[in-house]
């Protein structure tokens, strides 16, 4: 009977210790877990603390960021009000000839002040590139006429700003550019190219033009649908200065200076009658 007794609680003490080891490798296990876990729980800290401080930063970055735009928006400004500080706007100026004329000296005048200059079409407006436009016009000449950089052009820019000074936020699209060279050659030598060939910035399309007088930017515009047109039926259009439309027709080139001029043109040649509408261009004009 005892050994009975003693083999039954030696089998109980058995299946105990059985159950302490497994127990035992349980709490071990769970607190490897454990430890795991409250290692996960103290990297996520710390990335999270990192993000924030990487957030802080970069608010900082942008605060100076717009803090510096807005100096430069003040500084455009302020230099084009400088520009325009001898300049008086006359209203109700009566429409004569002599006035006519002297306003178109005056024109003329403007113009050539801005014989050195490119406007810059299409150009995305980013801080990265408003702060930047110097060094923005150097990467579309590396981009679009490299050649002009290996012949030893002198590309550098005395300076260069958006205009208008201040942006629309009602606005679409993005203000032009204007950009002054110190060497009157490169700037042709690019604007050529410009005529040739699609420019781009970073693959994205933009537009290279001559910068004319706002008087004299709205001429040209003024001839849009007649030079489309005339495109299409292959009359080699082009605008010559100021805003003169030259056509090559019949073997001849021919230009007009106003559109009640083409519009005569067209109407005397069987050929070319009741295909421009010359009417609702001028009244798309006024």
């Amino acid at each position: 009977m005892t050994k009975k007794m003693e083999a039954f609680w030696e089998e109980k003490l058995e299946i105990m210790q059985k159950k302490f080891t497994h127990l035992q490798n349980r709490y071990d296990e769970t607190e490897k877990e454990n430890q795991a876990l409250k290692a996960r729980i103290r990297q996520l800290e710390d990335n999270d603390r990192v993000k924030e401080q990487e957030l802080i930063k970069q608010s900082q970055n942008t605060k100076k960021l717009e803090e510096n735009i807005k100096y430069l928006t003040d500084k455009v400004i302020d230099l084009e009000n400088r520009g325009r500080r001898d300049n008086l706007r006359i209203i109700g100026l009566p429409e004569k000839p002599e006035i006519n004329t002297k306003l178109d000296m005056v024109i003329d005048l403007e113009n050539r002040g801005r014989r050195d200059n490119l406007r810059i079409i299409g150009l995305p407006e980013k801080p990265e590139i408003n702060t930047k436009l110097d060094m923005v016009i150097q990467d579309i000449i590396k981009e679009n006429c490299p050649e002009i950089l290996e012949q030893g052009g002198n590309t550098a820019t005395d300076r260069a700003h958006r205009t208008p000074s201040t942006l629309n936020p009602q606005k679409t699209t993005p203000r032009n550019v204007i950009a002054k060279f110190q060497s009157y050659q490169t700037k042709v030598k690019i604007l050529q190219e410009a005529r040739k060939r699609q420019f781009r910035y970073k693959g994205m399309p933009i537009r290279v033009t001559q910068d004319l007088a706002s008087s004299t930017l709205n001429d040209r515009k003024a001839w849009n649908m007649i030079f489309r047109k005339a495109r299409e039926l292959g009359l080699q259009p082009r605008i010559s200065y100021p805003a003169k439309l030259t056509i090559y027709f019949q073997g001849k080139v021919w230009a007009c200076n106003k559109i009640e001029d083409f519009q005569l043109f067209a109407k005397k040649r069987p050929e070319l009658c009741g295909k421009f509408d010359t009417e609702n261009q001028r009244a798309r004009n006024t």
